[in-house]
C-alpha cells in the first residue's frame, strides 16, 4: 500500500483505532470506491454492516461498490426528470450527482429492486472474517477434548492429613515424599531435592486411595486434576496421545499442580500384554510427559500420584527411577480410621447409645465403602421396622452389629490375589511392605 494518497493513509489509521465508528468507516469506504478500490470499499462496508446490521447508507454503499463496475456510467435521457422540488407536482431539471462526465449530468442510480444479499455475503466471505466464533463442540470435530483449556482443574481444596482418620504410616510416608520439601525450600536446595515427583498408591478397592490424593493437594496448597482412562482415549489415531500431552502441560501451567490418574492399571497396562498398537502408544506418551521431555520446563512443581488396585498389571517402565519410582501400600483402614468413618456416616441419621468401640472391631479388614454399605444396611432396618410399627426407632448398635455381620469385607479376595503374587513375584523388595502385613495378619 505504498502508493495511497496521505488521507487514504490517515483514514485508515483513524478507523483502525476507532473500528466501532460506523460514519468514519462509511466515509473511508467512499473515498475508496471514488479512487476504483472497489474491493477493499466493499470490505469496509461489510464490516460497518457487522457494527450496524440495520445501517440503510452502509447497506447503499455496499449495493454500489458491488453493482457498479469501476467503468464510468452511461449519460441519463434528457427526458428523465430529476428528483421532484418541494412544490407537488412541479418538475425540475435534473441535478447532477454523480457526473460521469462534463458534457451531460448523471442520474443518481436507483437501488436495485431485489438485492441478492446472500450473494453478497458469499463474496465478501474471503475479506471479513466472522463476527462470532461457532462452539468448537457443536460440530463434534475430532479432538475437541484433548484441548489443554477443556481440562477442569480444581483449585486448591480444603482437605487435608488431618480429615484421613489414622493410616499414621501413609502419612509419614507422604511427609517423606512430597510435604517435606514442599515445606522446606532451602533443605530441599540444600540436598538437591526436586519438586518434581511420582507415586503409586496401591491396595484393595474403596481404602480412600482417591482421598489421600486430595489430601496431598491441599497441604500443598496445590491445584488438582484428575485424570482416567475415559479422559484420554479417542476413537482417533494419535488424539489419545495428544489427550495426555495437553493433560500434562495444563498441569505446568497450573503449578504446583497434582496429577492424579486413576486406574492406572488400564491407563498404563504392560506393553507386553497389550496387543491393540494405540494402547501402547499411549503408554509411551505416559512415560515422555513423566519424565518432562515434551516441556522445556520440565515437570518442575508437577506431582503425580496415581492408584491401582492391581500393580503387577501395571508397565514396569512407568515404575523405573525418575517416574512412578515410590509405591504406598494403602491398606483398610485401621481402628482409628474406622471409628472416623462411621463417624462421619452416621452423623446425620437417628442414632441411640451406638457402642463405637464394639463396632470397630466388628469391622476388621473392613474397607471404607464396606463401613459405608454398614451405616446404610442399618439404616435401613430402622427404616423398615418404622414402616412396620407406624412408630420411629433410632438406630441402635444392634442395628449396626448385624448389618456388619451379614457383609463381608470387599478386600478379601484383593488379599487373595495379591498373596500369590507377594510371595513369588515379588522383583527387588516392590511388595515387602505387603508381605509384610500378610504376616502380621498370618495369612501367609
Amino acid at each position: 500500500m505504498a502508493d495511497e494518497s496521505p488521507l487514504i493513509r490517515s483514514l485508515r489509521a483513524a478507523v483502525a483505532a476507532a473500528p466501532g465508528d460506523v460514519p468514519l468507516r462509511l466515509h473511508f469506504a467512499e473515498l475508496l470506491l471514488a479512487e476504483g478500490r472497489n474491493d477493499e470499499a466493499v470490505a469496509e462496508a461489510a464490516v460497518a454492516l457487522q457494527h450496524a446490521p440495520g445501517d440503510a447508507d452502509a447497506r447503499a454503499l455496499m449495493v454500489r461498490a458491488m453493482g457498479m463496475p469501476p467503468a464510468p456510467a452511461p449519460a441519463s435521457a434528457p427526458e428523465v426528470p430529476a428528483a421532484p422540488a418541494p412544490a407537488p407536482e412541479v418538475p425540475v431539471a435534473p441535478a447532477a450527482v454523480e457526473p460521469p462526465a462534463p458534457e451531460a449530468p448523471a442520474a443518481p442510480a436507483p437501488p436495485a429492486p431485489s438485492f441478492d444479499w446472500d450473494a453478497a455475503e458469499q463474496q465478501v466471505q474471503d475479506l471479513v472474517g466472522p463476527r462470532f466464533l461457532d462452539d468448537p463442540q457443536a460440530d463434534g470435530a475430532a479432538g475437541t477434548a484433548g484441548d489443554a483449556a477443556a481440562w477442569d482443574v480444581d483449585a486448591p481444596g480444603a482437605v487435608r492429613l488431618a480429615d484421613v482418620g489414622g493410616m499414621e504410616e501413609v502419612k509419614e510416608r507422604l511427609e517423606a515424599a512430597f510435604l517435606a520439601p514442599m515445606r522446606n525450600p532451602e533443605l530441599r536446595r540444600l540436598y538437591g531435592k526436586s519438586l518434581r515427583g511420582g507415586l503409586l498408591l496401591y491396595g484393595p478397592p474403596g481404602c480412600g486411595k482417591t482421598f489421600i490424593a486430595r489430601a496431598v493437594a491441599g497441604e500443598l496448597g496445590a491445584n488438582f486434576l484428575t485424570v482416567s482412562l475415559s479422559d484420554v482415549l479417542d476413537m482417533w489415531i494419535g488424539a489419545s496421545e495428544k489427550n495426555i500431552h495437553d493433560i500434562f502441560e495444563t498441569a505446568r501451567r497450573q503449578a504446583p499442580c497434582v496429577v492424579f490418574l486413576d486406574e492406572l492399571d488400564a491407563l498404563g497396562a504392560k506393553r507386553s500384554r497389550t496387543h491393540h498398537s494405540g494402547l501402547r502408544n499411549v503408554v509411551n506418551q505416559l512415560l515422555t510427559e513423566l519424565d518432562g521431555i515434551a516441556s522445556g520446563a520440565g515437570n518442575e512443581g508437577v506431582f503425580v500420584l496415581a492408584a491401582t488396585n492391581v500393580p503387577w498389571d501395571v508397565d514396569i517402565a512407568l515404575r523405573r527411577p525418575g517416574r512412578l519410582d515410590r509405591t504406598l501400600l494403602v491398606l483398610p483402614p485401621d481402628a482409628a480410621a474406622r471409628e472416623s468413618i462411621l463417624r462421619y456416616h452416621l452423623r446425620e441419621r437417628p442414632i441411640e447409645a451406638v457402642d463405637l468401640v464394639r463396632l470397630v472391631k466388628a469391622t476388621e479388614d473392613f474397607s471404607g465403602a464396606d463401613l459405608a454399605h454398614v451405616c446404610e444396611s442399618a439404616a435401613e432396618a430402622a427404616l423398615l421396622d418404622s414402616a412396620r410399627t407406624g412408630s420411629v426407632r433410632l438406630i441402635t448398635t444392634k442395628d449396626l452389629l448385624g448389618a456388619a455381620k451379614q457383609i463381608k469385607p470387599s478386600t478379601e479376595p484383593w488379599f487373595a490375589a495379591a498373596r500369590n503374587v507377594a510371595m513369588f513375584a515379588n522383583e527387588g523388595g516392590l511388595y515387602d511392605d505387603l508381605l509384610a502385613h500378610l504376616k502380621r495378619k498370618r495369612k501367609l
